[in-house]
């Protein structure tokens, strides 16, 4: 008689079988008879944008901000642009008249030939380029490095009056001839690239060109008119006077063709689709957001763009003279001495959060600690009781090189002002609105989103910039 045997289950097929066996309701099936707790959609985009926040805007009913300023007789120098060709370098010359007396001239055949007489020189760091006392009979161009002006102390050493790099120049006053010496002594401060144009080689070239002479002879009146210290025509009067001197008459004379900021935009065509907006708006209004979303990232562009516009970004807009390079690469507590000093009031700081950092391991390396200020609830490292606000639009370069910015803001302080237009049609917020555009025969909605926006600098000292701020770290 067989006898029939059975084996019993494997222990691991045993515990499969009691792991299927479910003995209450999931929570994937419940989930369908549940609502989910969502949050709004995010975006990581989003900053903190304390340039808008703390700019002054100023409605613009008339879509453009005219800057009315004292007439001014400054004859300041610029920036000059250079084409490098392996070693050798050549200044562009139309970038010529960014040189004092040269500038508003125009004729590019006498530009050309006076770019050809510049000769390229070389010089090392501490290398003296021009000698205090010594006749000045050059004009310099900075292609590449830094330069020092120094002159003697009043008790000992030398003391630093001025710091140059690239694209600046110094000696343009020159081309007017006399018999001028250098004020201060120019040295090296790093490995320099130098372009150098002797009076003898623009003499030559003046003489065959006549507007050229006559243009430089204009220039050099202009500049020897009497003016204060901003370069504005000097107002006449007696004081401290006894009896009855004749006193004198003054007025104070404008610019005939005055600054014009019109108002920028930023635009796009937001597309919601019917079904998606008569359908899906529980919990959340699914245009709403789609808006606000969209309006977030116009407000990102808006900022970038007033920092970085060329036509009126505040990095484009800021006054040579009003621009300086640090002492050594890193921000440090003396070039932010330096930039507060150039101005009044200076009421902000901003920097990229890469540059705070730099500034604050320069702190710490000389064991200084820099204090904080309240603004609007937050605690912000300040300099001197100046907040520094972060801002992530200001560029840094493939050099790892950036700006700082510090300006005084305000009409009423003549400083930098934001301008905008209130009351728009379908106005959602100050100077931006949303206004439909119809559906089409797809049916999807459309609404144009605009913001209009643009900033003033009242005042070339409103605002300044210390320039080529080394953030990268070094070892």
């Amino acid at each position: 008689m067989a006898v029939e045997t059975r084996q019993a289950p494997a222990a691991g097929a045993r515990e499969e079988r009691e792991e299927q066996e479910q003995l209450s309701l999931s929570t994937a099936a419940a989930r369908n008879l549940a609502t989910t707790t969502k949050s709004e959609p995010q975006m990581q985009a989003i900053s903190s944008r304390w340039l808008l926040r703390k700019l002054p805007w100023v409605n613009v009913p008339g879509g453009a901000y005219r800057v009315n300023r004292r007439l001014s007789f400054t004859v300041g120098d610029g920036k000059v642009t250079f084409d490098k060709n392996g070693s050798k370098v050549r200044v562009v010359p139309e970038e010529l008249a960014e040189l004092p007396l040269l500038q508003g001239f125009d004729d590019r055949g006498a530009l050309g030939a006076l770019a050809d007489k510049f000769v390229q020189k070389e010089y090392e760091p501490g290398q003296v380029i021009a000698q205090e006392g010594r006749k000045a009979d050059h004009v310099f161009l900075i292609a590449h490095g830094k330069v020092e002006q120094v002159t003697a102390a009043s008790y000992e050493g030398d003391a630093i009056v001025g710091r140059l790099s690239d694209g600046d120049s110094f000696g343009g006053m020159v081309l007017a001839g006399g018999d001028g010496k250098w004020p201060s002594t120019a040295r090296a401060a790093t490995a320099a690239t130098i372009l150098a144009l002797p009076v003898s080689a623009y003499k030559t070239v003046a003489d065959q060109y006549q507007a050229l002479r006559s243009h430089v002879q204009k220039r050099n009146a202009a500049a020897q008119r009497r003016t204060n210290k901003a370069g504005e025509a000097e107002i006449e009067f007696l004081s401290s006077h006894e009896g009855e001197p004749t006193l004198p008459t003054t007025f104070a004379d404008y610019e005939l063709h005055p600054r014009e900021y019109e108002l920028s935009v930023a635009q796009t065509v937001l597309k919601v689709h019917t079904r998606v907006a008569d359908l899906y708006n529980e919990p959340m209004n699914q245009t709403q957001q789609q808006l606000r979303l969209t309006i977030e990232a116009l407000r990102e562009r808006q900022e970038k763009e007033l920092v970085n516009n060329p036509d009126f970004g505040l990095l484009h807009n800021t006054d040579f003279d009003q621009r300086i390079p640090t002492h050594s690469g890193p921000p440090t507590p003396d070039d932010l001495d330096d930039l507060l000093s150039m101005r009044r009031g200076t009421r902000y700081i901003f920097a990229h959060p890469r540059a705070i950092a730099a500034f604050g391991k320069e702190c710490n390396k000389r064991g200084i600690y820099f204090g904080s200020v309240d603004v609007d609830g937050h605690h912000i490292p300040a300099w001197r009781g100046v907040p520094i606000l972060p801002c992530g639009k200001i560029p840094i370069s493939e050099h790892h090189t950036s700006s700082i910015i510090a300006m005084r803001t305000g009409e009423d302080n003549e400083g930098v002002i934001g301008l905008c237009q209130t009351g728009l049609p379908d106005e959602v917020e100050p100077g931006l609105n949303v206004r439909f555009m119809g559906i089409d025969e797809k049916a999807i909605i459309s609404y144009l989103v605009s913001t209009y926006y643009s900033a003033a600098v009242l005042v070339p000292d409103a605002i300044g910039i210390l320039e080529n701020v080394e953030v990268r770290t070094r070892g």
